[in-house]
């Protein structure tokens, strides 16, 4: 199934990009010993939903907007859905002349941000553009458990990293009404990458009044200038749990 958008309209977030943050693995790994599991937690109830996100081929190797490593947390978001009876994939699905391209600037660097109507918007190489391999879930990705697709970014003119909501934080997808009528209580977060669309779905599944959960061993994050640390910060801030698989 493939939702659309609903009339949901709530206040939501954005992530502020600040300094360059290398430090993502040492932070993670050196907590990761103090954090819980997702068995320890007993996850995958009716009252659960894994959300996967983007596990598509532009962002592992290889891809124009690929993730470092990007593609070896497949095996692990693969065991980990065995544990859920409810799933949610997210899938960029973008025109070929989205607003966020650079392809669509002559004085624009790739990385930089821009001011859109909506706010800040960072400029990214040409990717998951719908139709191509790009846009594919990585061919390694367990896809058939999940219950429901949702594309995102399909609009020219309003990025979409959240599986909640666009960028404009005024046009939802429909995900909260759905997981709220199915009495969804508690929502994990793994793929890609941790920083953008990971972040911002964990966030608003969390403003939305999900327990929400981020699997850390099954996530990576691009690491733009600042936007891991700003990632952690959002997380403390929202009451965004972090767990390991």
């Amino acid at each position: 199934m493939y939702i659309n958008r609903r009339n949901f309209i709530r206040q939501s977030v954005s992530l502020t990009m600040l300094p360059l943050v290398t430090t993502f693995i040492s932070n993670a790994n050196s907590a990761q010993d103090d954090l819980k599991s997702i068995k320890g937690l007993n996850a995958g109830n009716d009252e659960d939903m894994l959300i996967i996100v983007d596990v598509q081929n532009d962002f592992c190797p290889g891809g124009s907007l690929a993730v470092k490593d990007g593609d070896k947390i497949i095996n692990n978001i693969n065991t980990i859905q065995e544990s859920f009876n409810h799933i949610v994939l997210t899938q960029d699905w973008h025109p070929e002349d989205h607003s966020s391209f650079v392809t669509q600037y002559d004085d624009v660097e790739v990385f930089s941000s821009i001011k859109m109507p909506y706010g800040d918007q960072t400029i990214w190489p040409a990717h998951c553009v719908r139709g191509t391999h790009g846009a594919q879930f990585h061919p390694k990705l367990n896809t058939l458990k999940a219950r429901t697709i949702i594309r995102k970014g399909f609009r020219k003119e309003i990025d979409s990293y959240s599986a909640f909501w666009e960028n404009d934080k005024v046009t939802p997808t429909g995900l909260e009404g759905t997981l709220k009528t199915m009495g969804i209580k508690r929502v994990f977060v793994c793929g890609l990458a941790l920083d953008f669309c990971v972040a911002y779905s964990a966030v608003d599944a969390s403003i939305a009044g999900f327990e929400t959960y981020v699997i850390m061993d099954a996530t990576k994050p691009v690491d733009l200038p600042g936007s891991v640390d700003a990632t952690f910060k959002a997380f403390k801030k929202f009451g965004v749990n972090i767990v390991t698989s």
